[in-house]
């Protein structure tokens, strides 16, 4: 979340900044300083209340030492009356400082400066392209109906055993499913990420930490009795690794790669864009998480979209990066790419990616932060995380685009993890 220093500092700055999200922010900025200041006023009305408490306190012991006993008595009853107040005041600044933080949680990460205005999908700006898109006519197929030919993907299985949007992957499915997982894995361990193998369930704490809570909490699975969450994506588990952590400047960048399953409800989200592997409610995705220094953290986001970018074309799918509009943007990011791969039986593009860099909002809800070398005070780390990657969505390109009348064939850099190169 924004720092209260920043917002008192900056106050027009954030309400401009958030328009570009399509928010008019200016109620809420407004009554997070009147609570601040409330807050701060009142805490000052405490502080001059207990160091009275304290004056009396040592004049009521020279009466004493004087013989003076009636006088204490006099005084004393000053000092309960003061005490009275100084309950009073303390039980004020909880409940606005309670106040003020369920207002301050409302408020988005401000856009970075770069981020393009808009209201949506329609709106972002397209970075660059790669790959060829296959032609392959009337002969193609989407890859539901793949999935079906070739028995390697059960839907009605999946919605037997749980639901819509849980499907089953059978055989080559399967295998294919764990070549994509060990192979984006290697990859990610290549670039210097350290793998770790997170919970798949997190506490409220966590959910709080990466700004799933609030502001997500009806997309996650709740697990009502023991107040737990299952992870809608590995970000959440792998970055709170580092939450209440104060690190050495000289550990940066702090580099992580995750597998998880994922799970989301998707509420809201109908038709034809959920039909196959589009939308589940259950997916696996390989996810890097990056704690950076402040100054370099944009410097590494661009590193980040370059691995993904390098995954891609190693699978030899036609892509395209996108840089999202402040109206496509997640709640907590400062700056997201999207990527993109054309799904030649839908003839469609699909999204596979995103790699943000939250910047210190994050890290100011996780009190995350670093120490420099020569300066012994604190700061906020920046943080930054992107799939890499999702695999419904990729399988659904691959099977899709690399379709021939003989079966599907497998890219060569899958191979060494599948045992195959043809599914037929």
């Amino acid at each position: 979340m924004l720092t209260l220093k920043f917002i008192q500092e900056n106050k027009e700055t954030v309400i401009d900044r958030l328009k570009v999200k399509n928010m008019d922010a200016t109620t809420l900025v407004m009554k997070v300083i009147d609570l601040d200041n409330l807050r701060k006023s009142t805490q000052n009305q405490l502080d001059n209340t207990l160091a009275e408490i304290n004056n009396i306190s040592r004049q009521i012991g020279i009466l004493m030492k004087n013989g003076q006993a009636a006088e204490a008595g006099q005084v004393r009853q000053k000092t309960t009356e003061l005490k009275e107040r100084s309950k009073e005041l303390g039980i004020s600044i909880n409940e606005t400082e309670k106040e003020l933080n369920n207002v301050l949680v409302l408020l988005p990460n401000l856009p970075h400066s770069s981020v393009p205005t808009g209201k949506g999908a329609e709106d972002n700006e397209i970075i660059r392209e790669g790959g060829v898109i296959p032609q392959l006519g009337d002969a193609s197929f989407p890859h539901w109906d793949l999935a079906k030919k070739y028995n390697i993907i059960d839907f009605e299985l999946g919605n037997k055993l749980t639901g819509s949007g849980f499907p089953v992957y059978i055989g080559k499915g399967a295998k294919l499913q764990r070549a994509l997982i060990s192979f984006f894995l290697d990859e990610a361990s290549k670039a210097g990420f350290v793998e770790v193998m997170p919970p798949l369930m997190v506490n409220e704490d966590s959910g709080f930490g990466t700004g799933q809570l609030p502001d997500k909490e009806g997309q996650m699975y709740h697990v009502g009795l023991d107040n737990f969450y299952l992870i809608p994506t590995a970000e959440v588990p792998v970055t709170n690794i580092y939450r209440d952590v104060i690190l050495e400047s000289s550990s940066f960048p702090v580099k992580n790669t995750a597998y998880t399953p994922c799970f989301r409800r998707e509420a809201g989200s109908y038709g034809k864009d959920v039909r196959g592997l589009n939308r589940l409610h259950q997916f696996d995705k390989v996810e890097i998480v990056v704690i950076e220094h402040p100054d370099r953290s944009y410097d590494t986001l661009e590193l980040m979209v370059d691995h993904v970018e390098r995954l891609v074309k190693k699978l030899g799918l036609p892509y395209r990066i996108v840089k999202l509009c402040g109206g496509d943007m997640s709640f907590t990011s400062a700056l997201t790419y999207d990527f993109e791969v054309f799904a030649a039986g839908q003839q469609k593009w699909l999204e596979v990616s995103s790699v943000s860099n939250f910047e210190s909002f994050q890290a100011n809800r996780l009190k995350l932060r670093f120490r420099d070398e020569n300066d012994k005070k604190t700061k906020l780390a920046h943080t930054l995380n992107g799939s890499a990657l999702a695999l419904p969505r990729i399988v659904a390109a691959l099977l899709e685009n690399f379709q021939t009348p003989d079966g599907i064939r497998i890219p060569e850099c899958l191979v060494p993890y599948s045992g195959f190169d043809m599914i037929d």
